[in-house]
């Protein structure tokens, strides 16, 4: 295990900070009550003279290397600069983000859910990040009554299981599919679309979700193994198919070979992906054959709050990126439990079931089965090899 905490920084990062109308993320600099980003978007200011216990933290599980670290570090990221803000606000309650790291592997995060069970210091999770690895572990964070706020894990099955403990803060698959339905008819205009997953659970979750909404416009079906470097065969049937749009359910470590291997083979179709293709390790991957293709997210966009993407790019030198909104949204609901006096698992988990605040994402409030009000689906496009954000999908 283990944690960052927050970092000192120079006079220059604290000066560009304040420059876009936000406070510097150095722990030496205390922000005026109500600045930041919750004074940019109406949300609660971040209280000021909170008393925990000593060594308070927030876990945090997923990839954070590997074949999709990216994403990973961007929910990390996000929820980091939550807890600077809080620091600076609560020199009485200090918090720190203690990491698992299970490259996104099922396998790997079901023992680090013990390390974190076993840690008394944590009293919330933002987390687990991946679909498969949730499935796996929630059981254990149930049984243990340690409440979770996922910002990716987007399988729609997640909610069903009566998990008490399950919340998640941006919309399942079934959500995100009928807006990349959405694309491919009202902006991609296309009409013979073959779908390729992965075989994961949010992969192939996601993919089925959109063969079911495409209906007889879906020609061709395949299915690859992730982490492989061989896609002819699900090539080969999007081209004898003739096809005219790809969607692929899968994380950006695949798409960008197969996007490469589609050029290679002359499909010209259309690529779109989903959420797990939304970094910018989908371009490195892919090339010039990434240009031009659809990727579609529930999750907020880099400038969804102006001032949290200033603070973003001030401490770590970029935008914010996909999930890191959403991971702020997450640590600032656990930081809403802690300010009301709640300081026990058991009570944290109860708070939460009640929230209903606005965050820099949306209005976040749960149901009895842990979703997240709200379906909005946004959509970018690969342009000059840069991903380029364009907004909702249009309803149909």
């Amino acid at each position: 295990m283990h944690k960052i905490r927050v970092r000192h920084v120079g006079a220059l990062l604290v000066g560009a900070a304040m420059a876009v109308g936000t406070y510097g993320v150095s722990s030496a600099t205390t922000p005026p009550a109500g600045t930041g980003a919750a004074a940019a978007t109406g949300i609660a200011p971040i209280p000021t003279g909170v008393k925990c216990a000593a060594d308070t933290k927030l876990g945090f599980l997923g990839a954070l290397s590997g074949d999709n670290g990216a994403l990973g570090t961007n929910m990390v990221n996000g929820a980091q600069i939550a807890i600077d803000e809080w620091n600076a606000a609560n020199p009485d309650c200090q918090l720190s983000i203690a990491t698992q790291d299970s490259q996104g592997d099922p396998a790997q995060a079901t023992p680090l859910a013990d390390t974190i069970i076993g840690d008394a210091s944590i009293v919330g999770l933002i987390g687990p990040g991946f679909s498969g690895e949730t499935k796996a572990t929630m059981p254990k964070f149930e049984a243990a009554g340690l409440a979770m706020i996922t910002p990716g894990a987007t399988n729609a099955l997640l909610s069903t299981n009566g998990w008490k403990m399950f919340h998640r803060i941006l919309a399942n698959d079934d959500k995100q599919a009928p807006g990349v339905v959405n694309l491919i008819k009202g902006i991609v205009k296309g009409t013979k679309v073959g779908v390729i997953d992965d075989a994961t659970e949010y992969g192939k979750g996601l993919a089925d979700s959109v063969r079911k909404g495409l209906g007889d416009m879906k020609v061709a079906d395949a299915t690859i193994t992730p982490g492989g470097s061989d896609f002819s065969s699900a090539v080969t049937a999007m081209k004898d198919a003739g096809v005219d749009t790809v969607f692929f359910g899968g994380y950006y470590k695949d798409a960008g070979p197969l996007v490469q291997q589609l050029r290679d083979a002359g499909v010209t179709a259309a690529f779109v992906s989903g959420d797990g293709s939304l970094d910018k390790a989908f371009i490195d991957g892919a090339g010039e054959a990434g240009e031009g293709a659809y990727l579609t997210a529930t999750g907020a966009p880099a400038d969804v709050n102006p001032a949290f993407q200033a603070a973003f790019k001030a401490k770590f030198g970029t935008d914010p990126a996909l999930y890191s909104p959403e991971a702020y949204d997450c640590a600032r609901v656990f930081m809403a439990a802690l300010a009301d006096g709640k300081q026990t698992r058991a009570d944290i988990a109860t708070f939460i079931s009640t929230y209903d605040q606005p965050g820099i994402t949306k209005q976040i409030k749960f149901d009895e089965t842990g979703e997240p009000a709200g379906e909005a689906v946004f959509y970018t496009v690969v342009e000059g090899g840069k991903l380029v954000a364009k907004g909702l999908i249009p309803a149909a």
